[in-house]
């Protein structure tokens, strides 16, 4: 399976994301367009970012009832994305209606996965402000499982949970991870993070990756660092 790494677009206007991308002459980098973004420009924004040729994860995280579900994922796969997501938490039977709605008259659709715990998560905060005693791995692999059943591709986890996800799941089933930073760069307010390098040798089928890039004084020389830490290739 090609792995691959997705630059978090976490800007907040149209001007500042598209001044980013232009940086990129000769490569055209998977992007995530995110909730700050989507609710200043609106879906016209992934409709210019994709024409420009990039592939786009849409990361909005859809949690509600499974009929509102059904109907915004039928309306996000007409924004031609090539991935989007849902909260595992949300049940199987909302995920379940997520996979009907997202899915198109002729069959296809998006990549579609599901978030278990955000990489700012603790154990210790899910403990005391979720109030789910199981442990962290225990609780993410179940989401893991759950969204299998409910028809999906994958999960966004943290890379170290992600070798415990494909045991559970399948090597097939995606895990793509957030949480990456350099080695020699700034944790920030993530928790349970990785570099590249070990995220590629964990199992990681994508890496979401954002400021360690975004904020870098040159953000291709970032990305293709990181391309080559995660894959082993130059680009």
């Amino acid at each position: 399976m090609a792995k691959d790494v997705i630059i978090a677009c976490d800007f907040n206007s149209k001007s500042e994301v598209l001044s980013f991308l232009d940086r990129f002459t000769d490569v055209k980098p998977f992007v995530k367009i995110g909730m700050e973004l989507f609710y200043s420009e609106g879906p016209q924004i992934v409709k210019e970012i994709k024409d420009r040729g990039h592939k786009i994860f849409l990361d909005l995280k859809l949690c509600d009832i499974p009929n509102t579900v059904k109907k915004s994922m039928a309306v996000l796969s007409g924004l031609d994305v090539d991935m989007c997501n849902v909260h595992a938490f949300g049940t199987v039977a909302m995920m379940e209606a997520a996979v009907e709605g997202l899915t198109r008259a002729d069959g296809t659709r998006p990549l579609l996965i599901a978030v278990t715990q955000l990489t700012s998560t603790s154990e210790e905060r899910m403990r005391k402000d979720l109030l789910i005693e199981r442990p962290i791995e225990q609780v993410v692999s179940h989401y893991a499982k759950n969204s299998k059943q409910a028809g999906l591709d994958g999960v966004v986890c943290s890379p170290l949970e992600a070798s415990t996800v494909k045991n559970e799941c399948g090597r097939e089933f995606l895990t793509v991870t957030p949480g990456i930073r350099f080695a020699d760069g700034e944790v920030g307010d993530q928790v349970r993070i990785t570099t590249p390098a070990k995220a590629r040798e964990i199992g990681s089928d994508y890496i979401v990756v954002g400021r360690p890039i975004t904020a870098s004084e040159d953000p291709v020389k970032a990305y293709k660092r990181c391309v080559y830490e995660f894959t082993g290739k130059e680009i």
